[in-house]
């Protein structure tokens, strides 16, 4: 079977219609030029005409599709934090349901509720911030309730982060949920179990990836403002999370030390994450929201990087210079 190119249906193989024009299969509701939106045809119409011609079409169209008993497919990639379709208009409004039809590549358990999904990936994350903040001197201190402290913020930190896409898009109207990443959820595991055997042998922790889920997002299928601003929700909340934890730091009394110096560490552990997801590359955040608004990426990443330098200026200040340490 064939897959149109324009909406994502199965065809026959007697019923496929290539364009010359741009190189693709179509089916017989989006074979001519006009109905498959063909670059070449639309910058040589005008849009009065386009729109004309494509109306009339369109009514046809979805007379077709909704007498059509096959359930139509969504095309469409993952990229980390959402789903992109071509059509947004053939996603039903339950895409998330599994009754839908609607295919989620890359997606673990996509049957289960989004909670079960936060559940498993919040335990996940809590897990690895146990072995990353798991230190002998502060066991040997009594302070065993930091390393549950910096976990347990290292992991709202992460849920933090994606609530902010999720919340945005819900915002635009857009179906949204949480859910396992197949590949995310092996590196995560991995990860996991790499901190413990380096734990348990004393050998060298190796930088852990955590990435068990994400936000994924349905309608999204340019990079506009609506993409732009769903993609900077996850940032922003870093950054206002943060900046927040920073402030109550400086608020402790000195004499609570060092449980203001671990919440400043934890107001730098956001500002991290949030810098991090702000590179230009791959499926981070930054990428989408560097070819949106040049300007707006660059304010974030400034904020992000500043706090996270003032930040990590009083944790590691001298001790007679500390904001966190009383001067007896």
């Amino acid at each position: 079977m064939t897959i149109c190119y324009h909406c994502g249906r199965e065809i026959a193989l007697n019923e496929v219609f290539h364009c010359d024009k741009c190189g693709q299969d179509y089916c017989t509701l989006h074979k001519d030029p006009i109905d498959h939106e063909c670059k070449i045809v639309m910058d040589s119409l005008s849009s009065n005409q386009y729109q004309d011609q494509r109306s009339e079409r369109e009514i046809v169209s979805q007379v077709s599709l909704e007498n059509d008993v096959e359930t139509p497919i969504v095309r469409g990639t993952t990229d980390g934090s959402y789903t992109w379709h071509r059509q947004e208009r053939y996603v039903p409004e339950n895409a998330f349901d599994p009754e839908s039809g609607i295919e989620f590549k890359g997606i673990l358990l996509p049957h289960k509720s989004e909670f079960i999904h936060l559940l498993i990936g919040a335990i996940l994350i809590f897990s690895i911030g146990l072995i990353v903040f798991y230190n002998p001197l502060l066991v040997k201190l009594n302070m065993i309730w930091a390393i549950f402290l910096l976990a347990g913020f290292y992991t709202t930190a992460f849920l933090f982060h994606e609530f902010g896409h999720r919340q945005v898009a819900l915002k635009f109207g857009l179906q949204t949920k949480f859910r396992l990443l197949t590949f995310g959820m092996l590196l995560t595991i991995f990860g996991l179990i790499s901190g413990l055997v380096s734990l348990l042998t004393g050998s060298i922790n190796l930088p852990i990836l955590a990435l068990p889920g994400a936000v994924v997002v349905l309608g999204l299928e340019k990079i506009d403002r609506k993409t732009g601003l769903c993609k900077a929700a996850g940032p922003i909340v870093n950054l206002i999370y943060g900046g927040i934890l920073l402030l109550i730091s400086f608020m402790i009394p000195r004499e609570l030390f060092p449980l203001n110096l671990f919440v400043g560490y934890a107001a730098a552990l956001n500002f991290m994450l949030g810098l991090f997801n702000m590179i230009p590359i791959g499926i981070l955040d930054g990428q989408n929201i560097f070819k949106w608004n040049k300007t707006v990426y660059l304010i974030i990443a400034g904020l992000l990087l500043i706090l996270l330098i003032i930040a990590y200026a009083n944790i590691y200040a001298p001790i007679e210079s500390s904001v966190y340490v009383a001067n007896n």
